[in-house]
């Protein structure tokens, strides 16, 4: 029975999160949890060195983040199985870990009785979404997407950056920093900066960590 059983890894910061992982899935007649890790760059190591059958990773790690790991992860190892575990609710999020080569997305708050089922799940090579994730992903697909510039602008105006600090900082004039406000201002559908960063965290393509 134990060669048959499904070898996970459990990546989180948080210790007891970890364990209440290890407990929840290690009770499991057909699971076995081979490693634990603490920050991405573990997730890696861990990962090239165990081969597991399923990762479960967050993505608010220190060291390496969660969705650069899973990004090296499956670069070295293309048929990874990952699912993101994680309190970050943002559309962005959702779309950027799947992107990434992440089979599914599931939120802290619902994971007891969903986990265990997606572990299975994604083991087969499924790639099961729960609906309230679905719907989510949908909502991204009906706004207008921010580019990695002006996603650079609304991160230094959330850090209280004034357009000519922005310009400084950017590397590019004070009129083309304005431009790119415009554009966010438009595309976010708000009227000024404050409301921009407000709707970016609300949709994960920011975080204040």
């Amino acid at each position: 029975m134990s060669g048959a059983r499904i070898r996970l890894l459990c990546v989180d910061d948080h210790k007891v999160v970890r364990e209440g992982l290890s407990a929840m899935l290690g009770v499991q007649d057909d699971m076995e949890v081979v490693g634990l890790a603490a920050n991405g760059e573990q997730a890696v190591d861990l990962h090239q060195q165990l081969q597991p059958d399923v990762t479960i990773m967050d993505l608010q790690l220190p060291v390496m983040g969660g969705l650069d790991a899973i990004r090296v992860i499956r670069a070295r190892t293309p048929d990874a199985r990952i699912i993101v575990l994680t309190m970050y609710h943002g559309e962005e999020d959702i779309y950027r870990s799947l992107s990434a080569g992440a089979a599914t997305y599931l939120l802290k708050d619902s994971i007891t009785d969903d986990l265990i089922g997606m572990v299975r799940d994604v083991h087969q090579g499924g790639r099961p979404l729960p609906s309230k994730i679905a719907n989510m992903l949908a909502t991204r697909d009906q706004q207008q997407t921010l580019s990695a510039r002006e996603i650079d602008v609304v991160r230094l105006v959330a850090q209280g950056m004034r357009n000519k600090e922005i310009a400084g900082a950017l590397n590019i004039t004070e009129e083309t920093v304005k431009v790119h406000v415009r554009r966010v201002l438009a595309k976010m559908e708000v009227n000024d900066r404050t409301a921009a960063v407000r709707v970016a965290l609300q949709r994960g393509i920011l975080h204040l960590d």
